[in-house]
């Protein structure tokens, strides 16, 4: 039996969630958002959803961004995962 595809995305793509974990640290959201600008411009800073982890050790960030292209999905999450604290990128 063989894996479903995943569904394929139509470029540009409007309001592509971006969820970021990582451990929480002062400025942490301020970070990340300082990071997806670089890469879009457009995301919409006002819907930023944060999400604390139970033991306050982690801390989620989702935002929504106006994708173009997979070269820049591929670009913010590599430039995520380089932040020390950010421990995984959806």
């Amino acid at each position: 039996m063989s894996e479903p595809e995943a569904p394929k995305i139509e470029f540009p793509c409007e309001n592509y969630p971006i969820k970021v974990v990582g451990e929480t640290m002062a400025d942490y959201e301020q970070v990340i958002v300082e990071i997806v600008r670089v890469h879009a411009e457009d995301c919409d800073f006002e819907r930023i959803r944060i999400q604390e982890s139970s033991n306050g050790r982690f801390r989620s960030v989702t935002l929504y961004i106006t994708a173009t292209g997979k070269e820049q999905l591929v670009s913010i999450h590599k430039d995520l995962m380089a932040h020390p604290n950010v421990r995984m990128v959806i």
